[in-house]
Parts: structure tokens; sequence; C-alpha cells
């Protein structure tokens, strides 16, 4: 993960989202140290599955988190009242609350903008106005 994101960073670009499991641990090290290097370098990452904003506070611009507890409390309740869905695919997405993005990071300096902008194209996704 390291070796990627070097040659990614390497090649301009700026944010790098790694949905990699334990391969994004070396693309928060590899952000971390150029960060180290250049405090003033645009690195930045984007975490994964849980707030990783423990992983570099300085490159962690925002997480896509997965919100398990939204998935188990909706199964556990249907299946409390008789309607567990059982051998069906259930989906927990945008639109069911199943991720969200984590807070956006207080040092980058149109964090106001981002986060207008996640807001819109969530109330997009949700009405069904946007298909994904």
């Amino acid at each position: 993960g390291q070796s990627i994101a070097s040659k990614m960073y390497s090649s301009g670009v700026d944010v790098i989202f790694a949905a990699a499991g334990a391969t994004g641990n070396g693309m928060f090290k590899e952000a971390k140290d150029r960060k180290a290097k250049d405090p003033n370098a645009n690195i930045w990452t984007i975490g994964v599955d849980r707030d990783q904003s423990d992983m570099g506070p300085d490159v962690v611009l925002t997480s896509a988190v997965k919100r398990v507890d939204v998935a188990v409390q909706d199964i556990a309740k249907k299946a409390k009242e008789g309607n567990f869905p059982g051998g069906k695919v259930t989906l927990y997405g945008l639109a069911e609350d199943g991720v969200v993005a984590a807070p956006i990071n207080s040092k980058v300096a149109n964090k106001a903008d981002i986060e207008k902008a996640i807001k819109d194209w969530t109330d997009k996704i949700k009405s069904g106005a946007v298909k994904v």
C-alpha cells in the first residue's frame, strides 16, 4: 500500500481513498511521511469502514463510515417483530443511513464547501433525484 501510494502521490494525486483493508495502513504511512517532510504539501487520504482520523490527523480528509449499528438494529427489530428477512439481500446504503461521511478535517481550507457538497449529493441520492 505504501509503495502504491508513493507512486500515486509522486504522479500528482492529492487524495487517495484506499478501501483495501490493511493495505490502507501503507497509504496512511506514506501520507504521514510525506507530510512530515513537507508540512505544506497537499497530501490527503480518505479512510474507510470507520472514522480513521486517528490514522493521521494531518492527512485524513474524512472517512466513509459503515453504519453496521444501523443494520444490526434494523434486522434485530424486524426479527423481534417476526419479520426477519431470511434468505433475502438487505441493502444498507446511503438512503438507509448505512453509510455516512465522517467529519471533514478542520485543517482543510474549503471545509464548508466540502460539507455542503456532501449534504447536497446525499440529499439528491436519498430523494431519488440521482441514481447510484
